[in-house]
């Protein structure tokens, strides 16, 4: 994680352009309005994903690896609503971010639950105006998000989702921080070790199959 002393957005920029995959960029003293025009100019540039805290800025490099996990947890989750009859909406890595916070963040995918009918067919969904989204999922594969935490707590994210590799870590916001709980708040029943073996499944078996099976076992739960 290489830590440099770029001070403009266009330094920023160039050095982005370059980051090999799953490399992060630190730079430190980075100030706001840099960070948005550095927002606006890598708005085209879906496999970064960039976050901002008080002057810190971080860009992080996604792999395809990377990405295939966080599209297949989009399908595992939509399917789980669908089966447990939960409306949400998903956002994918969209920029959260508060000025008068000092915080900005793109998670890997995130979602409407509980406020979903807050956000339905509106077009410029900002924090000024709108509520955080329910739930935010980050993959580590690559490079830890703790460091996010503090962020998304500030911007009042009510659950984190992690996955490592290895297993899905769900928090949920307590008095300004996240605590770790077995299952999700936001969608009640679903658990990390259902959400990783479903994943898993995908992985080896690929999506079609592995979600019919995914429903198989949500319907026969509910006898």
């Amino acid at each position: 994680m290489p830590s440099m002393s770029l001070t403009t957005s266009q330094d920023v920029l160039a050095a982005a352009e370059h980051l090999p995959s799953g490399a992060t960029l630190v730079i430190h003293e980075f100030n706001w309005d840099d960070y948005e025009q550095l927002l606006e100019a890598l708005s085209k540039r879906p496999g970064l994903r960039v976050s901002y805290d008080s002057g810190r800025l971080e860009i992080l490099s996604t792999s395809a690896l990377h990405e295939n996990f966080s599209r297949t947890v989009d399908l595992i989750t939509y399917t789980f609503a669908e089966l447990r009859g939960l409306n949400l909406q998903n956002y994918g890595s969209a920029t959260w971010k508060s000025k008068a916070l000092g915080k900005g963040v793109e998670p890997d995918a995130c979602y409407y639950v509980e406020n979903v009918g807050r956000v339905l067919g509106e077009e410029d969904i900002r924090l000024e105006t709108h509520p955080p989204p329910d739930i935010a999922v980050e993959i580590d594969i690559t490079n830890s998000s703790l460091r996010k935490l503090s962020i998304y707590a500030a911007l009042s994210v009510p659950e984190i989702w992690r996955y490592d590799g290895r297993a899905f870590t769900f928090y949920t916001l307590r008095e300004g921080k996240y605590l770790e709980i077995a299952e999700s708040a936001q969608l009640p029943d679903l658990t990390g070790s259902m959400l990783l073996e479903a994943l898993e499944d995908c992985r080896t078996r690929g999506p079609i199959v592995a979600l019919k099976a995914f429903r198989r076992l949500l319907r026969a739960a509910k006898r």
